[in-house]
């Protein structure tokens, strides 16, 4: 999945891009909330990582901006502001959920993983197709009771569409989710690892709606392969 973190301290920031990548989530890092609005202009984000002390713009003030304009991500606020007020006006304001400084990064990262399950209408942590079982905090992939090994960018992409499985996701849409805002991707990248999975998992697990994107097969059952 594909992370905004709009943070100004680079140390705060560092850390918490460190110990989500390790969860297998791909973050960007805006320091103002201008370069935050320029980044979910141009790219596509399935959530907001929101700090309150900007250095050009109140988070808070940020935020309710985002959503009067139609923001529709989920939304956590991370601040050192800890007074009940300030919990109660975040989320007044849009937030989805309001997490304190200091914080454990274990802990910031079951709340993503817990607001991504619920934005994309899921309430168990393994998402599941039929048969298929998969797990985005650890990697852990089933077809049945055979462990099935993906790759850091083929768990990126399977979570996407596990995510929203009755939307069409673009080209776009899938390579911000799996690739971040790298500009050196090869314009094949994408459609190899979609030829894995489909190689994994099944050639009916994606299917290609031409000139759209891609989007979630029927469910998986016994061995597609």
């Amino acid at each position: 999945m594909h992370i905004l973190l709009c943070e100004d301290d680079p140390l705060i920031a560092a850390g918490i891009v460190t110990g989500l990548q390790a969860d297998n989530l791909m973050v960007e890092v805006a320091n103002t909330a201008s370069m935050t609005e320029q980044l979910l202009s141009c790219a596509h984000f399935d959530l907001l990582i929101l700090d309150l002390g900007l250095p050009d713009m109140d988070g808070q003030r940020l935020l309710e901006r985002l959503r009067r304009q139609g923001l529709r991500l989920p939304v956590l606020i991370l601040s050192a502001r800890d007074t009940i007020d300030d919990r109660v006006n975040g989320l007044r304001a849009g937030a989805d959920d309001y997490l304190l400084k200091p914080f454990d990064l274990r802990e910031l990262s079951a709340r993503i993983l817990g607001l991504l399950r619920r934005a994309g209408g899921h309430s168990a942590a393994v998402l599941q197709h039929g048969d298929l079982q998969f797990d985005p905090a650890s990697g852990d992939c089933f077809l049945g009771q055979q462990r099935i090994e993906l790759s850091r960018r083929e768990q990126a992409l399977i979570t996407a569409l596990l995510q929203h499985p009755q939307q069409i996701l673009s080209a776009d849409q899938l390579k911000d989710r799996v690739y971040g805002l790298q500009d050196d991707v090869e314009s094949n990248a994408l459609n190899v690892h979609i030829h894995n999975l489909r190689r994994k998992l099944g050639n009916e697990l994606i299917e290609t709606v031409r000139g759209l994107g891609y989007r979630l097969g029927k469910p998986i059952t016994g061995n597609p392969l």
